[in-house]
């Protein structure tokens, strides 16, 4: 594994971390969780050298934040660093333009979840508290940054970072200039370009780490889903690729195979395309076996793609805006 600067709080974390939505279950989460087998790739992955787990609260309720508490009060030899989000209080993900701050992120609330997260974790502190949806209209507002200035004062928040939401990455650029933001975890791969534009730019000067989430782009660029792809009844998969989403999603993985270099996979050139981007701390896929943590956690290392292949790439960025689907 290789290890990144995470921005100003200094942490060397894995350039691919653990991204621990799929392996929660629960509701509004990915079907068929094992606890047996996604406890197993937690511990593999520590042992591969992966040191960042993503996770949240809604995840499970409650549960990927317990599973993660296991492995940390598991591994004592080993730095683990820990990263959760607090879910909006409304439910609603993503939030909008008419979002109101007080119906999203009340302070109390803000305190109440941080205090759910560090139960579920039995840590002392979480290293990185993160917002799970936000507006950029409230970026000056003191109503959320009392309560993060406070976390952090009483010792139980180390670093605060922000979740952008789905095809926005513009939209957490004025919060950016607060100086109270540690990192930026926005969706970024071949597809999802855009935050090469600004945002990446803005991190570098403020040295703020940045989180690439969402690196298969929910399964498509994993090359494994064709038209006739279903999940079962209550996956979330079921809500994101509805039939105008999957038919465009499968026609563009497919044109990608096509300029695949000999011997590498489509998830190896996904994540090696992320990983070429300097300002890019860390990666988090989804893994929910061991075969998954093996092939991802490989990638680490490997040499950047060529400027020609990273050129062709370029062609395959796909630029959308948020609809009712893509929460």
């Amino acid at each position: 594994m290789e290890y990144r600067r995470f921005g100003r709080l200094g942490w060397q974390v894995g350039e691919v971390g653990y991204g621990m939505w799929g392996i929660a279950g629960g509701e509004g989460g990915w079907a068929g969780a094992d606890d047996t087998v996604g406890d197993a790739a937690l511990r593999e992955s520590v042992r591969l050298g992966c040191n960042f787990f993503d996770t949240a609260w809604i995840y499970g309720r409650g549960h990927s934040e317990e599973l993660l508490g296991r492995l940390v009060a598991d591994e004592p030899q080993n730095r683990l660093y820990t990263a959760t989000k607090i879910p909006p209080k409304n439910r609603v993900w993503p939030s909008g333009r008419e979002s109101k701050l007080e119906e999203v992120f009340p302070a109390d609330h803000i305190m109440e979840y941080a205090h759910k997260s560090l139960e579920g974790l039995g840590t002392e502190s979480i290293d990185l508290l993160q917002l799970h949806v936000w507006e950029d209209s409230w970026a000056d507002d003191e109503r959320w940054q009392e309560p993060i200035r406070a976390l952090k004062d009483q010792g139980l928040v180390e670093g605060f970072g922000i979740s952008v939401n789905r095809w926005e990455p513009e939209n957490v650029l004025k919060a950016l200039e607060t100086g109270l933001v540690d990192s930026v975890q926005v969706i970024y791969n071949i597809f999802d370009q855009a935050p090469e534009d600004e945002l990446f730019d803005v991190c570098v000067e403020k040295d703020i780490a940045v989180i690439a989430r969402v690196p298969f782009d929910e399964g498509t660029l994993t090359g494994t889903l064709t038209e006739d792809t279903t999940w079962p009844a209550g996956d979330w998969r079921t809500s994101y690729f509805v039939p105008e989403n999957l038919k465009a999603s499968v026609a563009r993985a497919e044109a990608l195979k096509e300029v695949l270099p000999p011997g590498m996979t489509l998830p190896e050139l996904a994540l090696r395309f992320i990983l070429r981007h300097p300002a890019v701390s860390t990666v988090i896929p989804g893994m929910r076996s061991l075969g998954h943590v093996r092939s991802n956690l490989g990638v680490s290392g490997r040499e950047p793609l060529s400027d020609e292949l990273t050129a062709t790439l370029r062609g395959h960025r796909w630029d959308r805006v948020p609809t009712a689907w893509s929460q």
